[in-house]
């Protein structure tokens, strides 16, 4: 079971807004998730990104891979960088 830190999309139509989860890869886009460590509101100006960092890092620690979008969300955060150097 490969475990994926990803996005999925909530909202109405033309309005997206998205939740990060933590969902195995099989499943659907919007479907099923194991937890939900953040919301990303691409609507507001500057778009607004929030992550719950303890549960984020536990993640990345039990090895889920985080999806490009969510990988760049996370650098620029500084999440990335903590957990990189956690690694190290």
């Amino acid at each position: 079971m490969a475990v994926k830190i990803r996005l999925a999309r909530a909202g109405a139509k033309k309005k997206p807004y998205y939740q990060i989860v933590v969902a195995d890869e099989r499943y659907k886009r919007d479907g099923r998730f194991i937890e939900r460590v953040g919301s990303y509101d691409p609507n507001q100006d500057p778009a607004a990104v929030r992550f719950e960092e303890s549960k984020t890092l536990e993640w990345l620690s039990k090895g889920a891979q985080a999806t490009d979008t969510v990988k760049q969300m996370l650098k620029k955060s500084g999440i990335w960088e903590k957990f990189t150097s956690k690694a190290a």
